[in-house]
């Protein structure tokens, strides 16, 4: 199996909604890292030295290759990535090996097979 890493930067409020619609489309799983800072087009506004951002979380999902596309455009409309400037952003890399994802193997498989 080939799989890709799908990395999202999102706000807090967002990661449960974010979570279950990449769940839905496919994805078995994510590790997440709270606490992610940084800095896009327009810089933060502060306020005393505070910063005034939404606390950002980083997702981060292995996915099976052919649900890479499917998973990242559904965490992207489900985020307003599109929409809403700063709201955040998702990318994907190729992974290539992978230790500990037996039962996410298992699982892949048996959902191909149930839709060949």
């Amino acid at each position: 199996m080939h799989f890709k890493l799908i990395i999202a930067l999102v706000e807090d409020t967002q990661t449960d909604d974010i979570m279950s619609a990449a769940r839905q489309a496919g994805a078995t799983g994510a590790t997440i890292l709270s606490g992610a800072q940084g800095e896009g087009l327009n810089p933060q506004r502060t306020f005393f030295g505070l910063s005034l951002e939404a606390q950002r979380n980083m997702l981060m999902f292995i996915v099976e290759e052919h649900l890479s596309k499917t998973v990242l455009e559904r965490i992207a409309e489900v985020g307003g990535f599109e929409d809403k400037p700063g709201s955040g952003v998702a990318f994907t890399l190729d992974v290539e090996d992978t230790i500990g994802l037996s039962s996410q193997i298992h699982a892949i498989t048996e959902e191909n097979e149930a839709i060949l």
